[in-house]
């Protein structure tokens, strides 16, 4: 499937070059957020997560090519709707947060976010006081490395529910946007 999915240059689909590494590398990554989200405190429902990003990226808006914005869509979820036993979140992507922070390369490594997984009270904190990444700060890494802030959503049932018009918690102002591969 991953091999039909790959597309070259394409922002999201280019990582399927090679499945065999990628599954590896993807295993590897959803083991350490599962067993660091338990160890704060999460209590997911699924073995794996969903994957979303918090707030509207500049990143994708500007590096999103036609294949990518093509095969993906867009959908608002309050984040009310979630528990810190519900979610967690990296700086940037979880893979590349990994990545950065064992390569800690000086340019653009961020030791108080690269390498760490945060609960949804200390990532609401850190967008309060400091906006989302690629406006006031998270400004210096390479066009290659998405600047976001990515969700995982380890309860998917509160996504389904909310698809389905189910939830009936109050909306907030923040929101998460489903990365839908």
């Amino acid at each position: 499937m991953m091999k039909n999915l790959y597309v070259e240059g394409s922002t999201i689909w280019e990582r399927f070059k090679d499945p065999h590494d990628y599954l590896l590398a993807r295993r590897r990554t959803e083991a350490w957020l599962r067993n660091e989200f338990i160890l704060r405190g999460g209590q997911p429902q699924h073995p794996n997560p969903i994957y979303m990003i918090f707030g509207r990226t500049r990143w994708l808006d500007i590096h999103g090519d036609p294949a990518t914005l093509a095969t993906t869509a867009e959908i608002d979820v309050p984040l009310s709707l979630f528990t810190a036993q519900d979610i967690s979140f990296t700086y940037p992507d979880s893979m590349i947060t990994s990545l950065l922070a064992e390569q800690k390369e000086a340019d653009y490594y961020l030791p108080d976010f690269h390498g760490k997984l945060f609960t949804l009270p200390e990532m609401v904190a850190i967008v309060h006081s400091q906006g989302l990444p690629g406006i006031r700060w998270g400004n210096d890494l390479p066009d290659i490395y998405p600047n976001y802030i990515e969700a995982q959503v380890w309860n998917h049932r509160i996504l389904f529910d909310f698809q389905r018009g189910l939830s009936s918690r109050e909306t907030p102002t923040s929101s998460l946007q489903l990365r839908k591969p």
